[in-house]
This record gives structure tokens, C-alpha cells and sequence, in this order.
């Protein structure tokens, strides 16, 4: 795709009136959009794009759909969605006027993503950073781990008891008392049923595998 024409904001329709002049000047997302720097973006991204071809989108359109997602939360294709519904999001992305049409397909900003890769997204986020300035810096910073895997199981019965008894046999021998019976291969084979105790074909093995476990646990107990 060629390079994209950059629209001038200050040309007005004689047939349409100023989409500006129908919004609230106060409103948070037209007081961001006059802050950030659009033409910095035009300056770093143009290079991406080839001289030949059809026109793409303009650099304006799809940085500040990529800076609404983000703010949103919203997937490509709500966000289009509310493109429309929503007159403050094209004022944000550089309209002038008030759209009736999608500004583009969702795959675009896929497309998009993937032209100005990771390189891209960190200079979006310094203009970001560079806007709230002193605010941006924080002390301390809470990250939300609860999606993220974790290397974790689920504590169930059978799990704690094989527990108890592999730390028991480890401080025997670390003291140097001789057992009469440490039962580990018979802990190894009832591993096996505990494993799928929920399944209705295992719920009696499973039952007595773990009645076993804590009845090994309780024997080397002091």
C-alpha cells in the first residue's frame, strides 16, 4: 500500500458544519487530542509504506483507533462499531466532519500492527508517557497476575499427604534415624488413582488411595 495523504484539519466543508463545533470542547478525548503530537506519528510511520499502490488509511486514523482500543478496552471490531456511534471518536482520529460510513475494515488495524511492530507500539506509549510527564512516573507498580499461569496445582488431600511424607523422609534422614518401612514405592503406585478422582470409574480407588496416603503420613509422625 502507498503512503497515506495527510488531511488538513483546518480545510472546512462549505455543505457539513465543523464536527468541532458540535462537541464539548471539555471533553476528555478532544482535550487528549489536541496534547498528542499527530504529526510525529506521520513523520515515524510514513517510511513503513511504498510509493506504489492503493492509498492506505491515514496514519492519524489508525494510531488514534489503536490509542482508543487500548483506553477502551474494546476488540477491532466493537471499536469500529462505536466509531460511529460515537462522534468523539472520529473527532479524536482527526474528522472534521460528522462519518456515516466505518472508517475502515477491522483486519486493517490488524495490518497496521503488524507494519509498525513492536518498535511502533513503544513510540506510541513514550508520546503517551511524554504527555503526563511526572504523573506517568510511579513508585511502586501493581501488575494483575490473575490470567497469567502459574506453576501451581491444586491442593487436594492426596497432593498435601504425599507432601507430608516426602518432607517426613527427608528430616529422618537428614537426622539419621533408620525407618523400618518408608513406603515410597507404594506412595509412587498410589499416585496413580489420585490422579483422576473425579472421574465416576475412579471415585473408590481414589478414596482409598488417599484413606492409604494419610495413614502412611500419620505412621511417620512422631
Amino acid at each position: 500500500m502507498s503512503k497515506p495523504k495527510t488531511a488538513n484539519p483546518n480545510q472546512q466543508s462549505f455543505l457539513h458544519q465543523n464536527l468541532l463545533d458540535q462537541l464539548n470542547p471539555k471533553h476528555p478525548l478532544l482535550l487528549l487530542a489536541r496534547q498528542i503530537d499527530w504529526s510525529y506519528f506521520d513523520a515515524e510511520f510514513a517510511p513503513l509504506y511504498s510509493h506504489l499502490g492503493k492509498p492506505s488509511k491515514p496514519i492519524c486514523l489508525m494510531v488514534g483507533l489503536s490509542i482508543l482500543k487500548h483506553l477502551e478496552d474494546l476488540s477491532d471490531e466493537v471499536l469500529i462499531q462505536r466509531w460511529i456511534q460515537n462522534p468523539y471518536y472520529p473527532s479524536f482520529t482527526g474528522e472534521i466532519e460528522f462519518q456515516w460510513q466505518l472508517p475502515c475494515d477491522p483486519s486493517d488495524l490488524t495490518y497496521f500492527r503488524k507494519r509498525i511492530g513492536n518498535e511502533g507500539f513503544e513510540k506510541v506509549l513514550a508520546a503517551s508517557i511524554a504527555l503526563h510527564q511526572e504523573k506517568a512516573i510511579e513508585d511502586e507498580m501493581c501488575i494483575d497476575t490473575t490470567v497469567q499461569e502459574k506453576n501451581i496445582t491444586f491442593p487436594t488431600d492426596a497432593k498435601q499427604y504425599r507432601k507430608i511424607h516426602g518432607q517426613l523422609l527427608k528430616m529422618a534422614r537428614s537426622e539419621g534415624i533408620v525407618l523400618s518401612r518408608s513406603h515410597e514405592k507404594e506412595v509412587k503406585i498410589l499416585k496413580l488413582p489420585t490422579r483422576f478422582a473425579t472421574h465416576p470409574r475412579n471415585r473408590k480407588k481414589a478414596r482409598k488411595a488417599v484413606k492409604r496416603l494419610k495413614t502412611i503420613s500419620g505412621r511417620l509422625l512422631p
